[in-house]
Protein backbone atom coordinates (compact mmCIF):
# COMPACT_ATOMS: atom_id res chain seq x y z
CA UNK A 1 0.00 0.00 0.00
CA UNK A 2 1.80 3.30 -0.73
CA UNK A 3 2.37 5.93 1.58
CA UNK A 4 -0.96 8.22 0.07
CA UNK A 5 -2.84 5.36 0.43
CA UNK A 6 -2.31 4.57 4.42
CA UNK A 7 -2.58 8.34 4.99
CA UNK A 8 -5.97 8.33 3.20
CA UNK A 9 -7.06 5.01 5.96
CA UNK A 10 -5.49 6.61 8.35
CA UNK A 11 -7.58 9.86 7.85
CA UNK A 12 -10.78 7.70 7.13
CA UNK A 13 -10.17 5.72 10.90
CA UNK A 14 -9.36 8.82 12.76
CA UNK A 15 -11.41 8.97 16.34
CA UNK A 16 -14.68 11.33 16.16
CA UNK A 17 -12.57 13.40 18.65
CA UNK A 18 -9.79 14.69 16.24
CA UNK A 19 -9.27 15.78 12.77
CA UNK A 20 -6.06 14.62 10.94
CA UNK A 21 -3.14 16.10 8.86
CA UNK A 22 -0.33 16.19 7.45
CA UNK A 23 2.20 18.88 8.44
CA UNK A 24 5.75 19.42 6.70
CA UNK A 25 9.16 21.29 7.11
CA UNK A 26 12.07 22.32 5.33
CA UNK A 27 15.16 21.42 7.34
CA UNK A 28 18.29 21.90 5.80
CA UNK A 29 16.97 21.27 2.31
CA UNK A 30 15.58 17.88 3.61
CA UNK A 31 11.37 17.89 3.57
CA UNK A 32 10.30 16.09 6.94
CA UNK A 33 6.79 14.94 7.55
CA UNK A 34 4.53 14.51 10.57
CA UNK A 35 0.84 13.12 11.14
CA UNK A 36 -0.91 15.68 13.45
CA UNK A 37 -3.98 14.77 15.32
CA UNK A 38 -5.60 18.31 16.68
CA UNK A 39 -8.21 17.97 18.67
CA UNK A 40 -12.24 18.51 16.86
CA UNK A 41 -13.42 20.49 19.89
CA UNK A 42 -11.13 22.72 21.69
CA UNK A 43 -10.80 23.29 25.63
CA UNK A 44 -12.78 25.95 27.90
CA UNK A 45 -9.04 27.64 28.21
CA UNK A 46 -8.35 27.44 24.37
CA UNK A 47 -4.67 26.40 24.63
CA UNK A 48 -3.68 22.57 23.94
CA UNK A 49 -1.33 20.33 25.31
CA UNK A 50 0.92 18.74 22.86
CA UNK A 51 2.68 15.50 22.91
CA UNK A 52 5.57 14.47 20.44
CA UNK A 53 5.37 10.59 19.73
CA UNK A 54 8.79 8.75 18.04
CA UNK A 55 8.37 5.70 16.44
CA UNK A 56 11.04 2.76 16.38
CA UNK A 57 13.97 2.73 14.75
CA UNK A 58 12.75 0.95 11.20
CA UNK A 59 9.11 1.70 12.02
CA UNK A 60 7.13 4.65 10.86
CA UNK A 61 4.61 7.19 11.63
CA UNK A 62 1.67 5.29 10.04
CA UNK A 63 2.14 2.30 11.75
CA UNK A 64 3.00 4.05 15.22
CA UNK A 65 -0.04 6.41 15.16
CA UNK A 66 -1.68 2.95 16.03
CA UNK A 67 -1.05 3.26 19.78
CA UNK A 68 -3.64 5.67 19.54
CA UNK A 69 -2.45 8.37 22.21
CA UNK A 70 -4.65 10.70 20.71
CA UNK A 71 -7.71 8.44 22.10
CA UNK A 72 -6.45 8.73 26.06
CA UNK A 73 -6.46 12.65 25.55
CA UNK A 74 -8.41 13.79 22.88
CA UNK A 75 -8.05 17.63 24.13
CA UNK A 76 -3.86 17.49 23.22
CA UNK A 77 -2.62 17.99 19.75
CA UNK A 78 -0.39 14.42 19.00
CA UNK A 79 2.13 14.51 16.81
CA UNK A 80 3.58 11.28 15.16
CA UNK A 81 7.17 12.60 13.26
CA UNK A 82 8.45 10.28 10.48
CA UNK A 83 12.08 9.62 10.87
CA UNK A 84 14.61 9.91 8.56
CA UNK A 85 16.66 6.61 7.14
CA UNK A 86 19.84 6.07 9.73
CA UNK A 87 23.64 6.43 8.03
CA UNK A 88 24.04 3.17 9.31
CA UNK A 89 21.63 0.87 7.50
CA UNK A 90 19.17 3.02 5.57
CA UNK A 91 15.82 2.09 8.33
CA UNK A 92 14.25 5.23 9.58
CA UNK A 93 15.07 6.21 13.21
CA UNK A 94 16.25 9.47 15.44
CA UNK A 95 19.65 10.76 16.49
CA UNK A 96 20.57 9.58 20.06
CA UNK A 97 23.44 11.60 20.46
CA UNK A 98 24.18 15.70 20.89
CA UNK A 99 25.88 16.73 17.14
CA UNK A 100 24.75 12.89 15.27
CA UNK A 101 23.60 13.40 11.87
CA UNK A 102 23.75 17.06 11.93
CA UNK A 103 21.35 17.39 14.55
CA UNK A 104 18.66 16.55 12.16
CA UNK A 105 16.11 15.35 14.50
CA UNK A 106 16.70 18.28 17.16
CA UNK A 107 16.36 20.64 14.78
CA UNK A 108 13.29 19.15 13.68
CA UNK A 109 11.48 18.87 16.90
CA UNK A 110 12.62 22.86 16.93
CA UNK A 111 10.25 24.06 14.43
CA UNK A 112 7.45 21.07 14.26
CA UNK A 113 6.61 23.44 17.66
CA UNK A 114 7.73 26.71 16.16
CA UNK A 115 5.13 26.14 13.66
CA UNK A 116 2.65 24.38 16.00
CA UNK A 117 2.84 27.82 18.02
CA UNK A 118 2.00 29.50 14.82
CA UNK A 119 -1.14 28.05 13.66
CA UNK A 120 -2.29 26.48 17.51
CA UNK A 121 -2.98 28.14 20.57
CA UNK A 122 -0.67 25.73 22.48
CA UNK A 123 -0.06 25.67 26.03
CA UNK A 124 3.53 26.14 26.64
CA UNK A 125 3.46 24.20 30.03
CA UNK A 126 2.13 21.28 28.74
CA UNK A 127 4.66 20.44 25.81
CA UNK A 128 5.77 16.42 26.20
CA UNK A 129 7.56 13.80 24.74
CA UNK A 130 7.34 10.01 24.37
CA UNK A 131 8.60 7.20 22.41
CA UNK A 132 9.31 3.90 21.60
CA UNK A 133 12.80 1.95 21.36
CA UNK A 134 15.19 4.20 19.26
CA UNK A 135 12.40 6.85 19.47
CA UNK A 136 12.48 6.62 23.25
CA UNK A 137 16.13 6.89 23.07
CA UNK A 138 15.17 10.16 21.61
CA UNK A 139 13.27 10.79 24.10
CA UNK A 140 15.79 10.86 26.47
CA UNK A 141 18.06 13.25 24.99
CA UNK A 142 15.17 15.88 24.49
CA UNK A 143 15.19 16.05 28.21
CA UNK A 144 18.84 16.62 27.96
CA UNK A 145 18.73 18.87 25.33
CA UNK A 146 15.52 20.84 25.72
CA UNK A 147 15.06 20.15 29.25
CA UNK A 148 12.92 23.98 29.14
CA UNK A 149 10.80 23.18 26.39
CA UNK A 150 9.05 20.10 27.84
CA UNK A 151 7.02 19.65 30.82
CA UNK A 152 7.33 15.61 31.25
CA UNK A 153 8.72 12.65 29.15
CA UNK A 154 7.32 9.07 28.94
CA UNK A 155 10.48 6.79 27.05
CA UNK A 156 9.06 3.09 26.25
CA UNK A 157 11.85 0.48 26.32
CA UNK A 158 14.73 2.80 26.08
CA UNK A 159 18.75 3.69 27.38
CA UNK A 160 20.50 6.44 27.64
CA UNK A 161 24.01 6.73 25.75
CA UNK A 162 26.84 8.02 28.23
CA UNK A 163 27.33 11.44 26.53
CA UNK A 164 23.88 12.57 28.02
CA UNK A 165 23.46 14.14 30.57
CA UNK A 166 20.30 15.01 32.50
CA UNK A 167 20.76 17.77 34.92
CA UNK A 168 17.14 19.37 34.90
CA UNK A 169 14.61 17.63 36.86
CA UNK A 170 11.81 16.60 34.93
CA UNK A 171 8.69 14.01 35.61
CA UNK A 172 9.37 10.58 33.91
CA UNK A 173 7.29 7.38 33.32
CA UNK A 174 9.88 4.71 32.03
CA UNK A 175 8.24 1.53 30.49
CA UNK A 176 10.50 -1.40 29.82
CA UNK A 177 10.25 -5.38 29.88
CA UNK A 178 12.73 -8.02 31.73
CA UNK A 179 12.66 -9.97 29.25
CA UNK A 180 13.96 -7.48 26.37
CA UNK A 181 16.71 -8.39 24.44
CA UNK A 182 16.79 -5.93 21.71
CA UNK A 183 17.67 -3.01 24.49
CA UNK A 184 18.30 -5.06 28.02
CA UNK A 185 16.75 -4.52 30.64
CA UNK A 186 20.74 -4.00 32.87
CA UNK A 187 20.65 -0.92 30.09
CA UNK A 188 17.21 0.61 30.98
CA UNK A 189 17.75 0.07 34.88
CA UNK A 190 20.70 2.28 34.06
CA UNK A 191 18.55 5.06 31.88
CA UNK A 192 15.92 4.73 35.45
CA UNK A 193 18.80 5.54 37.85
CA UNK A 194 20.40 7.95 35.97
CA UNK A 195 16.61 9.85 35.81
CA UNK A 196 16.07 8.81 39.36
CA UNK A 197 19.44 10.99 40.45
CA UNK A 198 18.40 13.41 38.03
CA UNK A 199 15.34 13.71 40.02
CA UNK A 200 16.55 13.16 43.71
CA UNK A 201 14.51 10.82 43.43
CA UNK A 202 16.61 7.72 45.26
CA UNK A 203 13.97 6.63 47.86
CA UNK A 204 12.42 3.48 48.31
CA UNK A 205 9.52 3.81 45.72
CA UNK A 206 5.61 3.11 46.25
CA UNK A 207 3.43 1.23 44.13
CA UNK A 208 1.11 2.68 41.61
CA UNK A 209 -0.67 -0.37 40.70
CA UNK A 210 0.46 -3.61 38.69
CA UNK A 211 3.89 -3.75 38.19
CA UNK A 212 4.25 0.06 38.78
CA UNK A 213 6.44 1.80 41.13
CA UNK A 214 6.55 6.02 41.85
CA UNK A 215 9.85 7.32 43.01
CA UNK A 216 9.06 10.74 44.58
CA UNK A 217 11.42 13.62 45.54
CA UNK A 218 11.23 16.40 47.96
CA UNK A 219 13.41 18.47 46.12
CA UNK A 220 13.05 17.25 42.42
CA UNK A 221 10.69 15.45 40.06
CA UNK A 222 8.87 12.23 40.81
CA UNK A 223 10.10 9.13 38.43
CA UNK A 224 7.77 6.62 37.61
CA UNK A 225 8.10 3.10 36.15
CA UNK A 226 5.76 0.27 34.51
CA UNK A 227 8.38 -2.64 34.45
CA UNK A 228 6.21 -5.56 32.69
CA UNK A 229 7.79 -8.94 31.99
CA UNK A 230 8.07 -9.45 28.43
CA UNK A 231 10.33 -8.41 25.70
CA UNK A 232 10.75 -5.59 23.82
CA UNK A 233 6.79 -4.25 23.15
CA UNK A 234 4.59 -1.69 23.50
CA UNK A 235 2.08 -2.73 26.18
CA UNK A 236 -1.36 -2.41 25.74
CA UNK A 237 -1.69 -0.05 28.77
CA UNK A 238 1.48 2.30 28.08
CA UNK A 239 -0.78 4.66 25.73
CA UNK A 240 -3.66 5.44 28.48
CA UNK A 241 -0.93 5.57 31.36
CA UNK A 242 1.64 7.72 29.51
CA UNK A 243 -1.56 10.10 29.03
CA UNK A 244 -2.68 10.58 32.38
CA UNK A 245 0.28 10.71 33.68
CA UNK A 246 1.25 13.60 31.53
CA UNK A 247 -1.79 15.29 32.28
CA UNK A 248 -1.04 14.84 36.12
CA UNK A 249 2.60 16.80 35.13
CA UNK A 250 2.35 20.30 33.85
CA UNK A 251 5.53 22.49 33.91
CA UNK A 252 6.09 23.86 36.84
CA UNK A 253 3.98 21.54 38.45
CA UNK A 254 0.49 23.63 38.45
Amino acid sequence: MTTRLLLLWAMLQATAFAEIKMMTWNIDGVRREALVYTPAAKNGSGKMAVVLAFHGHGDTAENFQGVDLEKSWPQAIVVYPQGLPSLHDGAPGWQVERGKDGDRDLKLVDQMLAKLHQQFMVDDDRIYSTGFSNGANFTYLLWAERPRVFAAFAPVAARIMPSVQLTVPKPVFHIGGTADRQIPFADQKQAIEAARRANKAMGKGETCGLHCTRYDSAGGEAVMTLIHNEGHVYPDEASPMIMEFFRKHPRGGR
